[in-house]
């Protein structure tokens, strides 16, 4: 298994999305890539904490390549926003990759370079120190399941999901 801790904007939207993928096992929301110890959802919405929204995505590479993953990251969210996704504004909302290794780093940039093609760069992703992942509160935990008519969830949410399920349908688990 392989593991990836990615931020792009809210991550009720990344949960929602990589949970639809075969061979996806795990999807945590937390924080990472701040300098408080254990912070809550609202310290982190101050934005004075430094963390992003993030999620760890576990998956086994013999259902879904590396690559898809991180194409997919691409896909769901807009790289060239700095700092925001949306009306989602501040600094947890950030474009960022947290990689555990060496090799990990070198994938994240090819897929940086992928997603500068793919959106006709700009593309402002940062590559940074992983430090702790600290996770979310339990009720952002599978946010968009637990929630389905929830207005950010079917206004934000929802169209992530399909625009993924519609570009990446080879990979995505059966009803």
């Amino acid at each position: 298994m392989t593991t990836f801790v990615l931020a792009g904007g809210c991550f009720w939207c990344l949960d929602a999305v990589y949970r639809t993928l075969q061979g996806v096992q795990d999807v945590v929301s937390g924080y990472i890539g701040g300098t408080t110890d254990a912070p809550s959802y609202e310290a982190v919405c101050t934005g004075t904490t430094g963390h992003a929204e993030a999620v760890a995505v576990t998956f086994d590479e013999s259902v879904i390549p590396a690559d898809v993953v991180l194409d997919v990251f691409f896909t769901l969210h807009d790289p060239r926003q700095l700092n925001r996704q949306g009306a989602d504004v501040g600094t947890q909302y950030r474009s960022a990759m947290f990689p555990a290794d060496a090799e990990q780093e070198a994938l994240f940039r090819r897929a940086i370079d992928r997603a500068g093609t793919m959106w006709d760069g700009g593309v402002v992703t940062t590559i940074e120190a992983p430090g702790p992942f600290f996770r979310a509160e339990e009720y952002h935990q599978d946010f968009f399941a637990k929630n389905p008519g929830q207005g950010y969830c079917l206004a934000v949410a929802l169209p992530k999901v399909n625009k993924v399920r519609k570009a990446y349908s080879r990979y995505i688990l059966a009803s």
